[in-house]
């Protein structure tokens, strides 16, 4: 019984720790503003663009 407590409570965890990764990611995303973002995607194309 005590080894499936054990593996409950790491599967919690395991699930919240996801949860603030994820949260922390979205943050990052959301701090950009429109005009750093289109900035960013015109770059990517470019590199895109040169190495085809």
């Amino acid at each position: 019984m005590r080894l499936w407590k054990i593996l409950g409570i790491a599967g919690f965890l395991g699930v919240a720790a996801t949860g603030v990764v994820i949260a922390r990611g979205e943050r990052r995303r959301r701090a950009y503003t429109p005009e750093q973002i289109r900035l960013r995607l015109h770059e990517r194309a470019a590199e895109a663009q040169e190495k085809s």
